[in-house]
């Protein structure tokens, strides 16, 4: 293992690698989720070949300036879902992910599902900018009670713990009724808000249904739906999302 701690080492690092690299961005709080990300670059890196994972961003100094005046932000599929409750945060995560591209010039990026507009985002990222990089997502790895892998999940304390699948019980119950021919959205996400208001401590951010590529909220359901939400259990907000059709 190499460990890279400057943005001179990870040039340097650069000019000298041989074989396939591909990156896992991660932002520290390593948990099974992560490892799972890191088996599958694994895999796609090949024998020969590297993985890179970032845990935060190098020290902060080497990432950014303090007259720093140049940003990448992506403006359409960050409009809604988490981008309306976290104004500039996509903006931050492009612009940290386009430097991380330039300084480590990966063959491939690997990302989650379940930060999914993050995913998508990042796609768009590296279609428009021509960024010669494959994106891989993976789907998103879950507890045995359906609770999504999370380093936030640590902030539940146990009544919340208890509580906190059924945000993916709900989005089952909508695939079920979508499974059944039910497309109205709006009845779909009824139904998911009434099993998570059910649970003690929900407070519900957002349930969307949306194109799974350019995230547009649906009227009716079709192929290619994704149902996404986020919710405060207690003060602790989780986000999740699974595909419909």
């Amino acid at each position: 293992m190499k460990i890279i701690e400057t943005t001179d080492a990870a040039h340097a690092h650069v000019r000298e690698r041989i074989g396939k690299s591909v990156l896992v961005p991660t932002m520290g709080a390593l948990h099974r989720g992560h490892l799972e990300l890191i088996r599958v670059a694994r895999d796609y890196a090949g024998k020969d070949g590297e993985v890179a994972v970032s845990i935060f961003l190098f020290r902060p100094r080497e990432m950014y300036f303090d007259d720093r005046s140049v940003y990448v932000e992506e403006t359409r599929l960050s409009a809604g879902l988490c981008g309306a409750s976290r104004p500039g945060h996509f903006r931050g995560v492009c612009t940290v992910v386009a430097k991380l591209f330039n300084l480590l010039a990966p063959n491939a990026a690997v990302f989650g599902e379940k930060d999914y507009q993050q995913l998508a985002i990042i796609r768009r990222m590296v279609r428009d900018l021509n960024f010669p990089i494959e994106i891989i997502g993976v789907l998103t790895v879950r507890e045995e009670d359906g609770l999504a892998l999370s380093s936030r999940n640590q902030y539940l304390n146990a009544e919340e713990r208890a509580a906190a699948p059924m945000l993916y019980r709900a989005m089952l119950r909508v695939k079920e009724m979508a499974a059944g021919g039910e497309n109205s959205v709006s009845k779909l996400i009824d139904a998911a808000k009434n099993l998570i208001g059910s649970a003690k401590g929900a407070r519900i951010d957002y349930v969307s249904i949306v194109d799974a590529e350019n995230l547009q909220p649906l009227e009716k359901l079709r192929p290619n739906a994704l149902i996404a939400l986020a919710v405060f259990i207690g003060k602790t907000r989780l986000i999740d999302n699974l595909r419909l059709t």
